[in-house]
């Protein structure tokens, strides 16, 4: 890996605080570019100074050439976009090639979610008289119950849960703290694993959810369990803890909650970002209108030109 690409990726762990995930996500698409580079200029020693827009412009046709998807182009950009403001901002070079290119348009694409009765179904799928249905049971809960994502949920220990007050205290994205609330049947079923859970997590495990084995949960054990409850109880296409989320959000905002307060909650940066969610509550809103509403359906139009 190029010196300057490593300086970058510790740059972002170090001061940005970006997740080890997202700086994974960044290294591999800028290892792809050296690669690129290298091939295209005839040299591993890649002076940064020599790219110009026409080898990036070169790069994203070639990655289109190969049928990957614009959306995974778009990344790749965002990813070049930061390297070379970096890269500006450090004095290694005077301008940024990168800046003037645009982002290839993309199709709105909107989230699965569950409906209510699905939501039901699911939780009430766990064995709860068993540890391990205890615990997916509290996992699920805490999902749906507060929107929270995977990582959070993994990272979350035992200290971060008030359940007197029915608050978790969450550290998100940029190792940024929010306090978010859950209901009472969260509250009744993590309460229940707490006084099982010394049973069976290790002594220097700290985090909330633990394998039967003792040893603190990891991202894919989770998401296999999630996965083993959303194949029973819906027919969704994205069977992930992210469609928990993507639910949680979704039924508030049928509810009537406010899209300022959602935003918080999901520890959402940018008011766009949990956007999204109000197309998906206007859709809702218009199904319940032509349901219920006696001249919603084009027949009752019809019927008064007669």
């Amino acid at each position: 890996m190029n010196k300057k690409v490593r300086d970058f990726l510790r740059y972002l762990y170090l001061e940005r605080r970006f997740t080890r995930n997202t700086i994974t996500s960044y290294g591999t698409d800028l290892v792809q570019f050296q690669r690129f580079l290298e091939n295209h200029l005839g040299t591993s020693q890649i002076n940064w100074s020599l790219v110009d827009k026409r080898t990036i412009r070169y790069f994203l046709i070639n990655l289109q050439e190969q049928n990957v998807s614009k959306r995974t182009v778009a990344r790749k950009l965002a990813t070049l976009k930061s390297f070379f403001r970096y890269l500006v901002k450090n004095e290694i070079l005077e301008s940024n090639p990168v800046s003037s290119i645009k982002m290839p348009k993309l199709e709105k694409k909107l989230p699965e979610y569950l409906s209510v009765s699905e939501t039901e179904k699911l939780l009430s799928l766990p064995d709860f008289k068993t540890f391990e249905g205890l615990r997916d049971l509290a996992i699920l809960e805490l999902f749906y119950g507060t929107g929270i994502r995977l990582s959070e949920l993994i990272n979350l220990k035992v200290d971060q849960i008030d359940l007197k007050q029915q608050l978790i205290r969450v550290i998100g994205k940029g190792n940024k703290e929010r306090i978010v609330p859950f209901g009472g049947s969260a509250k009744q079923i993590v309460e229940k694993y707490l006084l099982i859970r010394p049973q069976f997590a290790e002594n220097s495990v700290d985090n909330l959810f633990v394998l039967k084995s003792g040893k603190k949960m990891y991202p894919m054990a989770v998401q296999r369990i999630v996965q083993k409850y959303l194949k029973q109880a819906s027919n969704v296409q994205q069977k992930s803890p992210h469609i928990l989320r993507h639910s949680f959000a979704t039924h508030l905002l049928n509810q009537g909650a406010d899209i300022r307060v959602v935003k918080d909650l999901l520890g959402h940066e940018n008011l766009t970002t949990t956007q999204i969610y109000t197309h998906l509550s206007i859709d809702h809103l218009k199904r319940i209108y032509n349901q219920a509403h006696p001249r919603a359906s084009n027949k009752s139009s019809k019927n008064r030109r007669r």
